[in-house]
Parts: structure tokens; sequence; C-alpha cells
């Protein structure tokens, strides 16, 4: 699932549960239904295909269809989850119930759930009707054959980098490169015959291409032969090898007769016992790598030299599989670099900045975050038509910067360029990245947080048993990091917690979002669509506004909104989101006597009101049936938690403070449970009931007075948990040996005592 495909991804499986016999639907609504998701596989099918096409190469009619389609699988998913949670509300009568009441109840529900039945039947008959309207357009355009249409004529980002004036990208004072050579011509590997490889990895922008040119430049006369190459996105092996044979001039026209395996052939003949300098330049694909890495002698070659660079940590780590070889880890320039490159640009001169753009300098400087290819971009805005721009126009671009504003020629080759990493994404990696532009400019985004809120808008599909939803997220936030379009944030112990959004992609992200409706952001300014599906709230003056300017805009089909305290007086009331599916008020202060309208949300799957100043937790908690995530970590004055939360057999997560010392009993009908922290296990029967959270992956758990009667339950429980990761245990009044009964098999567990 990514823009062009809307709700596609989550919808399917949707329409698909909703042929099972379990919701009684009658059979002419079940053929509606059948075939509706015959026809959606039928779009998703092309959308998929629009999804890996830049923007601006796609034709305008295939602009409308794909916003059609994309509209109306929202509206298609927001009718069958509100037949869902309307017909299974996930509820159980007490066994105690007395039975008149509970007869009344379920004649009750029959009543409801078959007005419901009759709801659905009409709407999938609506949606029925709208989708062949829009496949008669598809196939009277004939929009499967016209998807692409011809790109404008744009300088070629590699050449770009090969032919600017090698200063202005490696690094002012060519530290970089010297680090490079050194790394190439190290002393000890002279007496190596054998070939060495370096792989240069790092961020878009960064002047991979541009270090690696001026290195080669100066080191080629030392080599018997030499090649620069550059291969970019979706490269066919067979062409780059031409291209490094031909380079290499050898073979000629003749080339184009050979197969993948002649071409190695010819290529390894001609490099044997010679020694030779080869840059590849710009590789994605790791079968790329595994094809043309034969091509290449790997011994009595006295001393050759293979240079390849990317963007993506694994293709580089498999460039490098020798102990003789290396990754050289491509840094952002430091701070006296960038500044003396900026100035430079914009004043002739690396120290002739003006002392009044001193400050607004080094602001700007700060958003860079040390990429070359934005420090010169920005500089050539600022300094356009030979002149320095005023103070304000400096002051306007600092502001636009990380928000996706910025309309520059120059801003805009910028973003083209880093795009090249988004369009080279997988479906649904474009979507969880798009989702990033929820956050403001400059934050630190909590990774297991992130992860919830993807699983809880269905970003993630668990496709097997095997793997659980929050396992298979981590893979796609490891993958986004490995593509370095996210910054790993490490925590004390080494390992990754968090990340933050470089600014140059946050642009991207927020530009691409924008286009396609996928979050609407307020910071200052009114959000340009009627139909929001994903509010950012993040800044907010109240002077400026006679009235709270949300009262005007539809919350009618919003599914997730991120507030931040700067934006709080603005958020909307509760009652006024139909469909909301991600709330995270993470450290807002906002009116507590509006509460009683958030238990009324019954398509939350997310919800987050950690460090908000929440003293308790009602009873109507319970309401929230599909609720997958609650957080009320940073609330010191909960000191319990209520009977209803045992009601919540969807919960996947559950976080509240140290202090909250008080468990319901029931707590073990929690059986999706995978996080949990902190449980005070205070009585024998809550460690009991644990072991019925056989999916627990992490959690905490504290112990005041330990017997031996409580370990041995504790351990017992453990064994019924086949998917757990970690345990924090915590213990007061004396050390027990529980490491002992655990055994060797829970080596992992983190032990702590006090």
């Amino acid at each position: 699932m990514d823009l062009a495909t809307g709700a596609m991804g989550s919808l399917l499986p949707k329409l698909l549960q909703l042929l099972n016999d379990e919701y009684k639907l009658q059979k002419g609504v079940k053929e509606g239904v059948r075939s509706l998701e015959e026809e959606m596989r039928s779009m998703q099918a092309v959308l998929q295909v629009v999804g890996e096409v830049p923007r601006d190469q796609l034709d305008v009619q295939v602009k409308l269809w794909a916003g059609e389609v994309r509209e109306l699988s929202f509206k298609m998913e927001d009718v069958v989850d509100k037949f869902l949670v309307h017909v299974d509300d996930g509820s159980e009568p007490a066994a105690k119930s007395n039975k008149l009441k509970r007869l009344t109840k379920k004649m009750a529900g029959l009543f409801t759930k078959g007005k419901d039945r009759h709801e659905i039947a009409n709407a999938i008959n609506d949606i029925n009707n709208q989708v062949k309207v829009i496949a008669e357009r598809r196939a009277r355009y004939n929009l499967d054959n016209i998807v692409i249409r011809p790109a404008a004529v744009t300088i070629n980002p590699l050449l770009q980098a090969l032919y600017t004036e090698m200063t202005e990208l490696v690094g002012v004072d060519g530290k970089r490169d010297q680090l490079l050579m050194e790394l190439l011509l190290n002393k000890d590997d002279v007496s190596n015959k054998k070939l060495k490889i370096v792989s240069v990895v790092g961020f878009g922008g960064l002047g991979k291409t541009t270090l690696v040119k001026t290195v080669y430049d100066k080191i080629k006369g030392d080599f018997d032969c030499k090649a620069f190459v550059s291969v970019g996105r979706k490269a066919d092996p067979k062409k780059v090898l031409m291209d490094i044979l031909l380079d290499l001039d050898v073979g000629g026209s003749q080339l184009t007769l050979l197969d993948e395996t002649q071409l190695v052939r010819k290529l390894r003949e001609y490099l044997e016992r010679k020694r030779y300098l080869i840059v590849i330049d710009d590789i994605w694909d790791a079968k790329l790598w595994t094809v043309i890495n034969y091509a290449f002698p790997k011994g009595n070659n006295a001393g050759s030299r293979l240079i390849t660079t990317t963007r993506i940590v694994d293709v580089s780590k498999l460039c490098c599989s020798s102990t003789n070889d290396s990754v050289y880890q491509m840094e952002p320039l430091s701070d006296d670099d960038s500044k003396r490159l900026f100035h430079k640009r914009i004043f002739s001169q690396e120290n002739g900045c003006p002392r009044e753009f001193e400050e607004v300098s080094a602001d700007i400087l700060k958003k860079c975050g040390g990429v070359p290819l934005a420090i010169i971009t920005i500089a050539s805005v600022l300094a356009s038509d030979q002149k320095v721009n005023s103070h304000d126009e400096w002051k306007a671009l600092l502001e636009s910067i990380g928000r996706g504003l910025t309309e520059d020629p120059s801003v805009e080759e910028m973003l083209r360029i880093l795009s090249f990493s988004y369009y080279d994404l997988p479906c649904h990696l474009k979507t969880c990245l798009l989702y990033l532009s929820m956050f403001r400019e400059d934050s630190e985004i909590m990774k297991h947080q992130l992860i919830w809120m993807w699983i809880a808008e269905s970003f993630i599909q668990c496709k097997t048993e095997k793997s659980g939803l929050f396992q298979i997220g981590e893979t796609y936030f490891n993958e986004l990091v490995n593509r370095s379009l996210l910054q790993p944030v490490y925590d004390h112990c080494g390992i990754v917690h968090a990340c933050r959004v470089h600014d140059s992609v946050l642009d991207l992200i927020c530009l691409l979002s924008r286009e396609e409706n996928f979050v609407s952001v307020f910071n200052g300014s009114m959000p340009s669509r009627e139909n929001v599906r994903r509010l950012s709230l993040q800044k907010f003056i109240k002077e400026e506004y006679p009235t709270t300017p949300l009262e005007s805009v539809s919350m009618q089909q919003v599914r997730s909104i991120v507030t931040f305290e700067p934006a709080i007086d603005m958020m909307p009331r509760f009652s006024s989101f139909v469909v909301l599916r991600v709330l995270n008020l993470s450290r807002c202060w906002f009116d507590k006597d509006n509460l009683g309208e958030l238990w009324s949300l019954v398509h939350l799957r997310y919800l987050n009101l950690s460090h908000t100043g929440l003293d308790e937790l009602p009873e109507e908690v319970g309401k929230l049936q599909f609720l997958q995530v609650l957080d009320v970590s940073g609330n010191p004055d909960i000191e319990e938690l209520p009977l209803s939360v045992t009601k919540l057999r969807r919960l996947m997560c559950l976080l509240y403070d140290e202090r909250c010392n008080r468990l319901p009993d029931g707590i073990g009908n929690l059986t999706a449970m995978e996080e949990l922290s902190y449980i005070h296990a205070d009585s024998l029967s809550i460690v009991k009931e644990m072991g019925n959270m056989k999916r627990m992956r992490k959690f905490k758990i504290k112990f005041e007075h330990l017997s031996l009667e409580l370990e041995e339950a504790f351990v017992k429980s453990l064994g019924e948990m086949y998917n757990l990761q970690s345990v924090t245990l915590r213990m007061y009044g004396g050390r027990y040996k529980m490491m002992d009964l655990l055994g060797e098999k829970w080596a992992p567990l983190k032990v702590f005592g006090n």
C-alpha cells in the first residue's frame, strides 16, 4: 500500500473477511462483495505500477483516475469498518449475568445487526456502481497503456555530481578524499596482491559520486586500466557489464550480441593479471552486485581496486564480503566545513558573512545537517540573480525548510534527486515513510510508538502466523534506516530506540503527502483540503485567530491525529471524529472535562495519553473494543487500572506508570498482549494469569515480596510465552536466585535489584 493506492492494502483483506459465514450476509450482497474485491484487486495492480513512477512523469488522466480510486478505497473501508464495529463489538456477557438481561441484550443485538446488514447491503451496491463508472473510465481512456508520459528535460544528477567543481561537494578542504585515498592505498596492503573493494555508503546528497570521482582522477594513473560507470535504479546487469567494457575500450559494437555470462567471461579475461581501477557508482540492487561481481578477478591482480557507491547499507556490506575489503561510511560535513562551503557560495569568500546574517545563517546550516547538496542548493536560492537576498528573505526560507513549502527551481531539483530513494522503495515502505510527516521537524520519534501507529493504521499486514505485526514493523523500520532515509538514535546500550528525519527528507515527504492528501499539517495555516485523512497539529498562535480555526474543517474522515503542545488549544471535540484510529496526545495538557467524549471513539486502535497529567483511567475505557495500544505512562497519579481494561481483548500493548500498583483480576483475558509494563506482581493469581499471554514479547515486572510459590508460578508463566524477547525484573525485600530457576533459556533477562 502507498499514497497511490490509498486504503487498498488494508481494504482487500477486510472485503474477504466480509465473505465469512459469521457475518450472515445475504447471497446477493456476498456476490456484490466478491465482485467488488475482484475489481479492486485489478485496480490495485495498475496503481502499484503508478506508484513506482515519479509524479512529474504521470499523465494527468492517470493522476485523476488514481485519485478517484484512492478516495473510493477510503470511503469503502470506512463503510466496512463501521459495519464490523457494530456487528462484532468484541464483548462477552459475564458468566454470572442475569439470564433475562442476557437474552434481552441478545435480541436487541439481533435487531441492530439486522439493520447494519441492510445498510451495508445498500452501501456495497452504491460503491459497486461507483466502481463500474471508474472502471469504464479506465477502459475508455486506456489508462493501462499511458501510465508514463515523456518526462521534462532535467539534468542527470550523476552528471551534475561528476562535473560540478569538486571542492563544492567533497568537503571544501579535501579531508574526505584524503581519508578515502588512505583507505584505498593503505601501506599495509602493498604486499597484498588481491583485489581490494571499498564501498562508499551514505545518504543521498552527501557527495558520494563527486568524492569518488575526485579520488579516481587522482589515482587512476597508477593503474594499467580504469573505468568509471554509473548504474542507478533498476539497472540491467548486461548493460552495466557492457558499459564497463566500453569504458575500458574493449569489444565495441559486438558486445550487444553477447549475453550476461559471455560478458562476464570477456571482462574477466581482459582484467586477468592487470592492475585495474574500476568504479561502479550508485548501486541500488543487491542482486545486481551478485551478478557483476563474478566479472572481477580476485587474486594475482597486483593491488587492483574496485570502488562502489550506494545509499543502502546492506548493499555496501555485500560488496565488501572479504576481510580485505572496507566500507567507507560517508558522514555529513563538519560545522566548520558546512559554514565555509555555505559562505563561499553566497559571499564569494569563506569568511565574508556580514554580522547581521550570522545567526540566521547558523540556523539554516543546522537544518541542512551537513549535506553538501542541501547547503549548495539553499545557498543558490539565497544568492539568486548575482545578489544576496535580504535578511527577511533568509528568515522566510529558514521557516520553510523542513515543511515542504519551499517553491524554488533549485530546491525542486534537490528534492527530485532525493526522490530517487523514495521511488525505489516497495509500496508498503513508501506509506510508512510518508507517515513520518505527521511529526514535527527535529522530532526524536520513538521506534516502538511509530511501529504501533503503523499497525493501528493497517500499514502492516501479517501474511503468516510465524511473524507478528510488531516484528514485521521492525523490519520496515530497519529497512528505512538501511536505505539512509531515517537517522537512527541510539540509547545508552547502543540499541536503536528512536529515529530522526533529516530536514531534506522531511521536505520531500511533506511535499508528497500534501500533493496526495496523505497528511494535512496545521503549522499556522489552514489545511487546504476538505477531506482531511490524517491531521498533524503542530503550531497555533491563539491571538492570530478569533475562533478555533478547525471548526470549519470536517473531521468525518480523519483516521489519525497527532497533537503537539503548542497546538493543543485547537484540538477539535472528540465527538467530531467518526472513524478515528490513531490519537496521540502525548505530552499535551488538555481540558479533562471533555474526556468523556473520548470513550465513544469505537474505531480507535491506538491511544496515547502519556505525560498528560491524567489522574484516573475511567471504566468507560472498556468501550474501546478495537483498541490495540493504550499508553498512559508518565501519569504517576493513576494508581490503579479499572476492571474494564480486561475487556479489551484486542489489546497488544499496555503501558502505564510504575506507581500504578494495582492490576484488576482477569488480566489473563488479554491474550493478544505483546508488551506490558509495569506489572506489580503482588498476588499469585496475577502471576498465574500471565501464562495466558502467550504472545508476550516484552514486559516489566516488579516483585515486592517474592515467595518460592510465586517464583515457581512466574517461571511456569514464562514457559508459556513462546515469543518472549526481554523481561525486566525489579525486586524489593531481598535478592532471589531467579536465574537458577530460569535456566540458560532465559539468559537475555535483565535483572535489577534494590
